[in-house]
């Protein structure tokens, strides 16, 4: 039975057998004794994007991956809960869902998005809480609210933003939308990219935070799926 770890573009948690590209958490938001998540569904302001491995580090999802004190006042790993293990299809979904990269284990690519934040919105020494308390109140899953779109509006999104045409999620990509699922982009079925004409009518939304969809204006790349190439 696949833990309920798997995060869509709307940043809601499921359980699904496909992982992933990346790892991410918000805070500790499990039970390592029944390995199933709490009500809350962020424990922090700051929800990041990680790698799946690094430095050898291995960890039981949504295990007792902290260390405790011991009687004789030492360290014992596998104590407590640790951060809740929670994975995404791509960067794109991550970052769709309100997440940003991690200055752990992937710094360099979190000061690039950290900088052009920034730029984007003029101030001068950027920190990683100033882009956390903007996402928070913009992303879907701590009450914030998708903006409806146009279908000129989707002309002028940057590649990498996503959007949703009710509970179907779709990224941008050359002109094109492309449906997402867990197994990939094009529904796992080969649906065709749509073309924005195709949303004429239709009620349409953003799922990308505006904050992040600036930094993807400023040029940064996030990481796509493989899927997307074909």
């Amino acid at each position: 039975m696949p833990l309920q770890n798997r995060v869509d573009p709307f940043g809601a948690i499921h359980a699904v057998p496909e992982r992933g590209l990346f790892m991410g958490n918000r805070g500790i938001i499990h039970d390592p004794e029944t390995k199933t998540l709490l009500k809350k569904r962020w424990a922090l302001q700051a929800w990041i994007i990680c790698v799946c491995e690094f430095r050898d580090v291995r960890r039981e999802p949504m295990g007792r991956n902290r260390q405790s004190d011991d009687q004789s006042g030492g360290k014992q790993s596998g104590g407590k809960a640790g951060w809740t293990e929670l994975f995404f299809l791509d960067e794109l979904t991550a970052l769709a869902a309100g997440h940003r990269p991690c200055f752990f284990c992937r710094r360099e690519r979190a000061k690039d998005f950290v900088r052009r934040f920034g730029i984007a919105f003029g101030i001068a020494e950027p920190r990683a809480p100033q882009v956390d308390k903007r996402l928070h109140t913009e992303r879907l899953a701590s009450g914030g609210q998708a903006p409806v779109l146009s279908t000129g509006d989707l002309a002028e999104l940057p590649d990498g933003a996503m959007v949703a045409d009710g509970g179907n999620a779709y990224a941008m990509r050359g002109g094109k939308a492309l449906r997402w699922s867990f197994a990939g982009y094009g529904g796992g079925v080969g649906v065709d990219p749509v073309g924005f004409g195709g949303f004429a009518g239709r009620r349409i939304r953003l799922l990308t935070p505006a904050t992040t969809v600036a930094v993807l204006r400023q040029g940064y790349e996030p990481v796509w799926h493989p899927s997307a190439e074909t």
